[in-house]
């Protein structure tokens, strides 16, 4: 199984709770813009009814004591105190900061602007508050020049609506302006009766209102992310995750039976059982996995009895020429146990570690007892002859490299496995070329012998020099590594010599096993 499995770039459950958080943060900030906007025209609108609610009732008392005419005559009778303690009573009982009238002196100077009257509360009265009285001038500075150009736009008009200015000032900060023009009995323009209310707390309350927004926002966000996490880590990230791991457990595992099985257990244990598409997906992958795993199982039946096939004809065939050679006395057995003696000291001392793989040994002493396979085209007469041959009898007795060779090509190019069967073609046409190239069949010298034939080569001298044949008796171990040694560089491939030489104990062994006498 996979142990410490890591994941390129964001997983699912992270990259699913940042998608759904900045969802939802989108979401309320527009959300919230629309209803910040909402809330804060609502508000300004719901001040700006106050204010004329207010206007108009301060409007209709100062009516009542016709102060249009008080403002044209300059004049301040007995009810003008009167009329001031009223409005002062409107002032008190409401919400706004200042109630005043004012005229122009001069319509058309704006700065003539004057007092006509105002209000104080109680409170203001009580801290020092002063009144100003009819003809009292307005501070400079009181006005912009833009709002004294719509007053006095306001009076020159005759205008009858109330009208409002908003407006920040360095004074008196954010404020509503409500204004309303005070007619005289013979309905002429005397005046202005206005009305301010501070609304800086507008700016205080649309804070706090964002400021509990985002507060709500981050904990709701918190709430249900963790939520949504939790949901698609149980329905869609486990099963999601725990499939990619079997896949992957899965592959890893080829190429060991177990490995898979295990893989495909692991896999049915998840028990996915949603009807959506993962449980779907998670149907199709455990089916396939399942599908996979029983067919390699056959395929790895089939191949190790293919293998096992392929290892007995190759036996079949050696025997076969064995055979036909009456002298031979298990040759084919003992000369692929000394290439893998040969083979085995090579890799030990780290000789030729480019050539020396698992598969390239495997190949040597599986296809070693195939060497002789030209013999098959050796007369009986020159292959069994009891006395020493003639030369025109060795030289057709020496033609069997090459009918291998060309036995093991007609195979190569019929059947596949070329890489399996090349070694086996080396060794047919090549053990009995010679180190110093004084060997045949092509005098190829050193390293121009291919490295199985140059094993070879050690292997099947020793064997025939410890075996016996009609025309010879066996030689002793010693004499025949004597020989052996002699050959060393000339014959036969040093590397080759020398790791033969030093395992004793194998080849004791092997004569052990396959001669009668040594």
């Amino acid at each position: 199984m996979l142990n410490n499995k890591k994941h390129k770039g964001i997983s699912i459950k992270i990259a699913t709770a940042i998608y759904f958080a900045v969802a939802i943060i989108v979401l309320t900030t527009v959300i919230t813009t629309v209803g910040y906007n909402y809330y804060q025209n609502s508000v300004i609108d719901n001040y700006k009814k106050y204010v004329s609610t207010v206007l108009n009732y301060a409007y209709t008392t100062a009516e009542d004591y016709s102060f249009g005419d008080m403002i044209a005559a300059r004049e301040m009778p007995d009810g003008y105190e009167e009329m001031r303690s009223e409005l002062n009573q409107v002032k008190e009982n409401s919400e706004i900061d200042y109630l005043y009238a004012v005229y122009f002196e001069d319509i058309n100077d704006i700065y003539s602007l004057t007092y006509a009257i105002n209000t104080k509360t109680a409170e203001e009265l009580s801290n020092g508050g002063k009144y100003s009285y009819l003809g009292t001038p307005c501070e400079a500075g009181s006005f912009e020049d833009d709002i004294l150009l719509m007053l006095q736009d306001a009076v020159i008009t005759g205008r009858t609506d109330i009208g409002i200015l908003e407006g920040n000032s360095e004074g008196y900060g954010y404020m509503f302006n409500a204004y309303k023009v005070v007619f005289d009995s013979a309905g002429v323009p005397a005046g202005l009766l206005c009305v301010e209310i501070n609304i800086n707390n507008i700016r205080g309350e649309l804070i706090s209102y964002i400021r509990n927004i985002a507060l709500f926002v981050a904990l709701f966000t918190i709430v249900i992310t963790a939520i949504f996490v939790g949901v698609a880590e149980y329905f869609f990230t486990f099963p999601i995750a725990k499939l990619t791991d079997s896949v992957k457990d899965f592959i890893i595992s080829i190429g060991d039976q177990d490995a898979i099985d295990e893989s495909v257990g692991r896999l049915k244990d998840i028990k996915v059982r949603s009807g959506n598409e993962i449980g779907e997906l998670y149907s199709i992958v455990s089916s396939l996995e399942s599908n996979m795993a029983d067919q390699y199982r056959d395929i790895r039946r089939y191949s190790e009895n293919l293998i096992k096939m392929q290892d007995g004809l190759i036996v079949l065939i050696a025997d076969m020429v064995e055979n036909r050679d009456s002298d031979t006395g298990a040759h084919i057995q003992k000369t692929a146990a000394y290439v893998r003696i040969i083979l085995d000291g090579l890799k030990r001392k780290g000789y030729y570690p480019e050539l020396l793989t698992p598969r390239y040994m495997e190949y040597v002493v599986k296809s070693a007892p195939l060497h002789d396979t030209g013999k098959i085209k050796i007369p009986d007469r020159i292959l069994n002859k009891p006395g020493k041959l003639t030369p025109e009898e060795f030289e057709i007795m020496k033609c069997h490299a090459a009918y291998g060779r060309e036995i093991i090509d007609k195979a190569i190019s019929t059947v596949e496995g070329e890489s399996y069967l090349t070694e086996a073609r080396n060794m047919a046409a090549y053990h009995h070329e010679r180190w110093d190239g004084k060997g045949y069949p092509e005098g190829l010298k050193e390293e121009e012998i291919p490295l199985s034939a140059r094993i070879m080569s050690v292997a099947d001298v020793f064997d025939a020099l410890t075996s016996k044949r009609v025309y010879k008796p066996a030689y002793t171990k010693e004499d025949a590594l004597g020989i052996i040694a002699e050959g060393k560089g000339t014959q036969f491939d040093p590397k080759c010599v020398e790791v033969f030489l030093e395992a004793l104990p194998d080849i004791d062994a092997v004569l052990k096993q396959y001669n009668t006498t040594e």
